[in-house]
């Protein structure tokens, strides 16, 4: 009766776990977005791939040449080897090591010099085992000693711990919760990745567009100077003006030359995200106008929970920090480890594997440190600190989730407004140009008129592409927010 009752206490022993309970923290967010659209109806950002998502296909070219030779991208994905090769060297500490040695030896003991020992003294000679000689034994009898031989073959377990408290089991589980973790931090990557490059190349479309714009100023300012210069030669205006049309033709051509900077910065950091120079001609560009994309769902902040690769990263590490206090608490609790060894051994080579030279040994060992002034309470601290960080890093990421989703929200609703009211004053402020510079031909104004109201037409349709860039970006946002972009969606045709 007493074997089955300590099988069923060895597995009830075995099967123990310290470790706390996983419970997420209540999410510090609303039930809902406050949307000012209401709801709009669309598809789940998770179900539309990238490649479906983007309608300008030199942006679709080169996100998917950074997905696929971004040099940050490649270290996050080295993490994650490194990560996997870790968990996979803590979780083989659950299984016993089991090592094998074959060993041949030759020991000579000399008997001159044994006189000098209390036991042997007077110079006592140690005879052989079998007869006089030592022969059959691996023995030689000399008068100067004896010569012995012995050969091993063992295999054996080294000190295999019996994890009776799920000490290795938990902190195999932290290393897996780890490796886990680093799988969704590339994951995460994968999309603040996504949304860089769209930026980016958003960014040298607004550039190229105002150059056209800049250009486009600078020509009709040139034209206005020469008709300034001729009124000015006939005596029609007086010099003022003349110098008025050229102030206004140098601030075009610093325009211009402030956006051709802002181009060649946009180019560079896309190939930096991009990994570098791009492999293939690219596609036709589209304008900012013509930067469609699908509607998307905003759905319920409880689905973030488990779209966000950086939500879940963060849940994972939550994990993997209580696995650890279970391993802390399993410290304060007796730590039994196995040796054995199975093998033979014999004085004659012949002899080895042989009935006469089987050898075994087992030696559990039970360790418990008794004073240790505080260690293990101090790791228990800690590992219960780092708890707290992790949920406090936690609940941190999901509320920036949230904001990052409301304030895509927000840009949906409010940019379109203005980029209709934008849309209107350029057209407003073209008329008003066109009034003026027909009043200046007239001599009903003076240039100051037509000065005032070019500049003013020049912002205006200036502020009305940067308004169409911030709202092509936030729809991007408002995607790679909800967590969309993992999927890479059916190739462009």
């Amino acid at each position: 009766m007493r074997k089955p009752f300590v099988v069923t206490a060895a597995l009830l022993l075995a099967g123990c776990n310290l470790a706390p309970p996983h419970t997420l923290p209540t999410a510090p967010t609303p039930a809902d977005y406050v949307d000012p659209s209401g709801v709009v109806p669309g598809v789940r950002a998770t179900e539309i791939g990238w490649r479906d998502f983007f309608a300008d296909p030199r942006l679709e070219a080169l996100v998917a040449e950074a997905l696929r030779r971004n040099r940050d991208l490649a270290v996050a994905v080295g993490r994650i080897e490194e990560a996997r090769a870790t968990y996979r060297i803590q979780d083989a500490d659950r299984l016993p090591t089991i090592g094998g040695n074959l060993g041949a030896s030759r020991t000579r003991t000399g008997t001159a010099g044994l006189g000098q020992f209390g036991g042997l003294a007077g110079g006592a000679v140690i005879p052989p085992v079998d007869g006089e000689d030592g022969e059959g034994d691996g023995t030689a009898d000399t008068p100067s000693g004896f010569t012995f031989n012995q050969f091993t073959a063992n295999v054996g377990v080294s000190a295999f711990e019996l994890d009776f408290w799920g000490r290795v089991r938990n902190l195999s589980q932290a290393a897996r919760d780890q490796y886990l973790a680093t799988v969704e931090a590339e994951r995460a990557f994968r999309l603040t990745l996504i949304r860089d490059v769209a930026s980016a190349y958003l960014s040298a479309r607004e550039a190229d567009e105002r150059i056209v714009l800049a250009q486009r100023t600078v020509e009709s300012r040139q034209r206005g100077l020469a008709l300034a210069r001729r009124r000015f030669e006939a005596g029609v205006t007086s010099s003022l003006d003349f110098r008025q049309a050229e102030a206004l033709l140098t601030q075009a051509e610093t325009e211009l030359g402030a956006v051709r900077l802002q181009r060649a910065q946009a180019d560079n950091l896309l190939m930096v995200l991009v990994g570098g120079p791009t492999t293939a001609s690219l596609p036709t560009p589209l304008t900012l106008a013509q930067q469609v994309t699908p509607t998307v769902a905003a759905g319920l902040p409880s689905e973030l929970l488990v779209a966000r690769p950086d939500v879940l990263q963060a849940e994972l590490q939550l994990r993997a920090s209580r696995a650890n206090i279970g391993a802390a608490r399993a410290a304060f609790f007796p730590s039994i480890s196995l040796t054995g060894t199975l093998g033979f051994a014999s004085n004659e080579l012949g002899d080895l594997f042989t009935d006469r030279g089987f050898t075994y040994s087992v030696g559990p060992a039970l360790s418990l440190p008794i004073f240790d002034w505080g260690r293990r309470e101090a790791q228990l601290d800690v590992a219960r600190a780092r708890e707290n960080i992790a949920v406090a890093t936690y609940e941190r990421t999901v509320q920036g989730a949230f904001q990052e989703v409301s304030d895509a929200l927000a840009g949906r609703r409010y940019l379109s407004d203005q980029v209709a009211a934008a849309t209107r004053a350029v057209e407003a402020q073209e008329r008003i140009v066109g009034v003026a510079r027909a009043r200046y031909r007239e001599g009903v104004s003076t240039f100051l008129e037509v000065l005032d109201a070019e500049r003013e037409l020049f912002t205006a349709q200036s502020a009305l592409l940067q308004l169409r860039r911030q709202e092509a970006l936030n729809r991007v946002s408002l995607y790679v927010a909800l967590g969309g972009g993992l999927v890479e969606g059916a190739p462009a045709s």
